[in-house]
């Protein structure tokens, strides 16, 4: 029993100084080691975002972001506000949106005959990293404004509790990130509310933020590829403490001045040109087939249009889509148990090239 503890510890220490580099703190690393001998649910998003989130603030103009400090210390970090970002900014926001429990690459795929940037997402730890932290569970108003809050402080704040008390994670830091997907940088009211829902104090908070229509926003939000798979199959009855890993990918979509575009096009780039794999632990492959029949934004009625025509003949209220739209194109289930492997849904170049203004 030891010996497992032992390598508990190792494999999560291993794990920060992969996702962070070796200029990761000796000290936190002995912590993390520590908490990985007990338990690995004492992986904490927080600490491992945090320490992420230096490469931006060591190196801003690398990333094209601009940082300061609200007048509580907390730190923002501009990633397309008033800042340029760009691709690695995008990245970087992705996996701490990930909570820095997963792996962002960029590249090419192809989607019919257009070969198109993507984001490539991987995880070993699909309910923490995706639903646990990356999950946009968090709605901040202030005013008539709404900041779409994600990343792992919603594991300190709860954001929301029923999340996490399906997954069985919680996480406790003295240290947090958040992501804002706003087109304004946060106020002193909106860090305010912030802090008091997670009890983390203002000096050990780093605020990001990037537009929708921004490159980096862009990036992150066709980023969630996986997390969208893993919450509809989550919808539609699978347990997602079941996915033992997930991988995904999604075309980054382009850039333009009119965020209801932008916003419409990131729904298609996951809608119909997503692709979500995950590797589960499950006993009725009857039920799991059903499960993963059910899953693809194929489904749903609203299929086969782009969402920004979708959007607006349901007066432009969400609640009036039927929320089975909201999935990946494809996903593909591979179950260890048996070794067999479903796949369901399929890539729609035609809506997604439309829709990316070819």
């Amino acid at each position: 029993m030891v010996c497992v503890w032992l390598i508990r510890g190792v494999f999560v220490g291993l794990f920060v100084v992969c996702r962070v580099g070796f200029s990761v703190n000796f000290n936190i690393l002995i912590v993390v080691f520590i908490c990985g001998v007990f338990s690995m649910n004492a992986l904490s998003v927080n600490e491992l975002a945090y320490q992420l989130a230096q490469k931006l603030l060591v190196n801003p103009e690398l990333y094209g972001v601009a940082v300061s400090k609200s007048a509580m210390g907390a730190v923002i970090v501009d990633a397309g506000v008033k800042a340029p970002g760009g691709f690695e900014a995008g990245k970087i926001l992705t996996e701490l949106c990930l909570g820095a429990a997963g792996k962002v690459d960029l590249g090419f795929k192809s989607y019919g005959e257009i070969d198109f940037p993507s984001v490539i997402v991987t995880t070993d730890f699909p309910a923490v990293a995706c639903l646990g932290s990356q999950f946009a569970g968090w709605r901040i108003k202030e005013d008539d404004n709404i900041a779409i809050g994600s990343g792992p402080v919603r594991a300190i704040a709860l954001k929301p509790k029923e999340v996490y008390d399906e997954i069985g994670y919680t996480d406790k830091c003295d240290k947090a990130v958040i992501v804002l997907e706003s087109n304004q940088l946060p106020t002193e009211i909106l860090i305010e509310k912030v802090t008091k829902a997670s009890g983390v104090a203002p000096e050990n908070l780093i605020v990001v933020v990037a537009p929708t229509a921004s490159i980096a926003g862009l990036t992150q939000v066709s980023g969630r590829v996986v997390e969208v798979g893993i919450h509809k199959l989550k919808t539609v009855g699978l347990d997602p403490k079941c996915i033992k890993y997930a991988m995904g990918y999604a075309p980054i979509c382009p850039s333009g001045p009119d965020f209801e575009v932008a916003m419409a096009r990131t729904n298609d780039a996951i809608l119909y040109g997503g692709t979500v794999f995950c590797a589960v632990e499950y006993d009725d492959e009857a039920k799991l087939q059903e499960i993963i029949n059910q899953t693809p934004s194929m489904m749903s009625k609203d299929y086969g249009k782009p969402f920004i025509q979708i959007f607006r003949e349901a007066d432009k209220d969400f609640y009036k889509i039927d929320h089975n739209l909201f999935a990946p194109a494809v996903i593909i289930v591979n179950n260890v148990k048996t070794g067999r492997t479903f796949k369901a849904g399929k890539i729609n170049p035609q809506v997604l090239l439309e829709s990316l203004g070819f």
